[in-house]
């Protein structure tokens, strides 16, 4: 004989399992301290700011254009 399985109680467990896969995802993205993200927030900064510096701008230079 097969050994009777409460589909009610199946259904809740799966239920359950589900709520605590998804509460791990949250912390993993969302449990951070304020100083972690403060200092997220400093070295993405730093990064743009350094990227900003290092462009090349275009010349401005109006002579070489040709006039049309």
């Amino acid at each position: 004989m097969a050994k009777v399985v409460s589909l009610n109680k199946f259904r809740k467990q799966k239920a359950k399992d589900a709520r605590v896969k998804q509460a791990e995802t949250n912390r993993r993205l969302h449990g951070r301290t304020k100083a972690e993200r403060a200092h997220d927030a400093l070295q993405k900064k730093k990064l743009e700011t350094a990227a900003d510096h290092a462009r090349l701008e275009p010349a401005s230079n109006t002579d070489d254009e040709p006039e049309g």
